[in-house]
């Protein structure tokens, strides 16, 4: 399954062609293209479906929606190993 999931833009590089943006999933940090949403910004909220930012967010839904797909087992579905070992080590349990 492909879900379209809410992230919070942690970085853009305004010069890349297309537009692209580095986003955060609760840990997990991915590239995607911003070319939908160029005016976006820094700290924004955005829905990502298959590498694309879709839409803004507020942060009260992204946070609450992230919550629900973990809750769900839709994280590790969509992140699998990446989004595991992520939280473990903002919980401080990553044993290394």
């Amino acid at each position: 399954m492909c879900l379209a999931v809410p992230g919070k833009v942690v970085s853009i590089d305004r010069r890349a062609d297309p537009l692209t943006g580095l986003i955060d999933f609760g840990g997990v940090q991915k590239q995607a293209c911003l070319e939908y949403l160029p005016d976006v910004e820094v700290g924004e909220y955005v829905i990502v479906h298959v590498g694309f930012a879709l839409q803004r967010l507020d942060e009260e839904s992204a946070r609450a929606s992230l919550e629900l797909f973990e809750q769900l087992g839709l994280l590790e579905e969509e992140f699998g190993d990446a989004w595991e070992q992520a939280a473990r080590q903002e919980n401080g349990s990553d044993a290394r």
